[in-house]
């Protein structure tokens, strides 16, 4: 409904009619990404360290880092070269996951798939801390400025691609169980790996190798698609304005970048990627609640409204499936730790700080050219 880059703030926007409601919501996302970001690269340098062990060993949060840096240069030189490779390397993880399946299938049925270890308590824990592998459906939508046709293409590529990751992540997750217990799922910092190399012995190499590009890949987007929500935050808000200056020559965000660069590097330096991991994911949730409740509010508030994708199941206006995400993602922030809560929450009181101490700032100088030009008048 409205492509732009800083999507999600620009939505909640146009929804409650709050200056500092997308600006404290954008930083959330902003957040979120930076400690999704750090997560990702926390796990390639658990691949590549894994890779390189018998010859070099290279501490993990030193191999993020660079990969950080590269993959941050790949960003500036432009939207197009990021695309191609995304899709290169979106090819090559894809045919690592294949594989994972295709060796399961000689272990299929040898554990019980409905076992609770840990009860249903432990399911809906465990569903909190793997949401944070459907991250970056919603990216998409903060790409729509540099994409063609979005109104249309977007929408129709998010259902695409959840309908064929969600097929791949169950079948390949029934495959790794099958394969090696979920006790040592758990504790290794190369689980894909470890489960080709129980089912074929000397393939744990290969899929090190293909599961860097998959974390590769995901670094990828998330510095891309974050250069660009502090750019489109930037110049919605006319705050923090030097983020939204535009390379002369390579037409990319650069400052942007660069703020992305350094943060998810310094969020790296935390080291434990399951903590990091927690973060992003409840941070998700609210956002992705606060998503559904502005799809509720603008069909209310703005009814006739183009609407190019129109959510289905709907009960007059009342639209079913965002009511369900609401109460869903209530429900899933349950099951997080009160530490993480915390953090969460203190980044959001840290949004509205933010945003009331710059707007005033802002204020002021307004006032203060005004009262120049009148007594120059």
């Amino acid at each position: 409904m409205f492509p732009k880059a800083a999507a999600v703030s620009v939505y909640t926007k146009n929804a409650f009619k709050k200056r500092h409601f997308p600006f404290v919501l954008g930083g959330l996302i902003i957040f979120t990404e930076v400690f999704a970001g750090a997560t990702v690269a926390l796990g390639f340098g658990g691949y590549l360290h894994n890779f390189l062990a018998s010859f070099l060993n290279i501490p993990i949060i030193l191999l993020a880092a660079l990969l950080i840096l590269v993959l941050s240069l790949l960003n500036f030189y432009g939207i197009k070269e990021s695309a191609r490779f995304n899709v290169l390397f979106t090819l090559i993880e894809t045919a690592g996951l294949v594989f994972i399946i295709y060796l399961g299938l000689g272990f299929l049925g040898s554990v019980n798939y409905l076992e609770m270890p840990r009860g249903f308590g432990g399911i809906f824990s465990a569903a909190a801390l793997i949401f944070f592998a459907y991250l970056g459906f919603e990216e998409m939508a903060n790409m729509a400025e540099e994409t063609k046709e979005a109104k249309k293409n977007i929408p129709l590529a998010i259902l695409i691609s959840i309908i064929i990751t969600t097929v791949l992540y169950i079948l390949v997750s029934i495959s790794a169980v099958s394969i090696l217990p979920w006790q040592i799922l758990g504790e290794s910092t190369a689980p894909l790996a470890d489960v080709a190399e129980a089912a074929l012995p000397g393939s744990s190499s290969l899929l090190s190798f293909i599961a860097l590009f998959a974390t590769l890949n995901t670094v990828l987007i998330i510095l891309v698609v974050t250069s660009r929500m502090f750019y489109g935050m930037a110049k919605d808000t006319n705050l923090f304005r030097p983020l939204s200056r535009v390379h002369s020559k390579r037409r990319t965000p650069w400052v942007a970048v660069l703020v992305t660069m350094l943060l998810v590097m310094a969020l790296t330096l935390i080291g434990e990627i399951s903590f990091v991991a927690l973060v992003a994911d409840l941070g998700s949730f609210a956002i992705f609640l606060t998503v559904n409740l502005s799809l509720i509010v603008l069909r209310y508030r703005k009814p006739n409204l183009e609407r190019p994708f129109r959510v289905p199941f709907n009960i007059g206006r009342f639209p079913v499936l965002p009511a369900l995400g609401v109460v869903t993602c209530i429900f899933m922030m349950l099951h997080f730790d009160w530490f993480i809560i915390l953090i969460t929450v203190s980044i959001i009181f840290l949004g509205f700080v933010t945003f009331y101490t710059l707007d005033t700032l802002r204020q002021k100088r307004q006032k203060t050219s005004r009262d120049s030009h009148r007594e120059t008048t």
